[in-house]
């Protein structure tokens, strides 16, 4: 049976379990089950919907499972679409409308390719958002939380519970940096010598 990013056969990844399911606050998420299917799940998008399909005889647990699967596998394809500094300009004015009532207005957001050992920079007395290159390509949500964190820092200018308190309002937090700091980790790990014959 093919296997594509949206069509999956077997268990869900483990780490998935725990995890409820969250789609973005504009897309409500429709699930369907069919009779008619054994074991693969697929996701799409309809208009402002998220479409789950799933075997009929899936258990409610499995449900919320595989939907969170196929939620962050949307997220990563769709994410593989380069935002231009227009776009991205956009969606920090959509995020800082949805979760800080849009007090964080930035006056410029962009990508740049010399940060190499942060995710982002804001500086608030020109009012400027920084976001490394290395995040193109991440799942949506992570690239939304950085964004979130620069334009927190434009009310609040440390680390400090202030700052940490406005970040609660985001979903993803907690998810969105335990992914960032796994890839710290994996660019940390020595390379494998490769296999004989290579």
């Amino acid at each position: 049976m093919p296997v594509d990013p949206l069509h999956t056969a077997g268990s869900p990844p483990r780490s998935a379990k725990s995890q409820p399911p969250r789609a973005p606050a504009t897309s409500p998420v429709e699930v369907r089950r069919s009779a008619r299917r054994n074991r693969t799940v697929s996701a799409y998008r309809e208009g402002d919907r998220t479409i789950v399909l799933i075997p009929a005889r899936m258990s409610d647990a499995e449900e919320r499972r595989w939907v969170t699967v196929m939620l962050d596998k949307l997220a990563a394809q769709e994410s593989k679409r380069v935002l231009g500094d227009t776009e991205l300009a956009d969606r920090a004015a959509r995020l800082s409308e949805q979760y800080f009532a849009g007090r964080a207005r930035p006056d410029s957001v962009r990508w740049v390719t010399n940060q190499n050992t942060r995710w982002g920079s804001c500086t608030p007395a020109e009012g400027s958002i920084r976001l490394s290159h290395r995040l193109q390509g991440m799942p949506e949500y992570v690239v939304d939380y950085v964004l979130l964190h620069e334009l927190a820092h434009l009310l609040v200018p440390g680390h400090g519970p202030r700052f940490w308190q406005l970040l609660k309002a985001y979903p993803r937090t907690e998810r969105a940096r335990g992914y960032l700091e796994g890839v710290v980790a994996a660019e940390r790990l020595p390379q494998l010598p490769a296999a004989r014959g290579e």
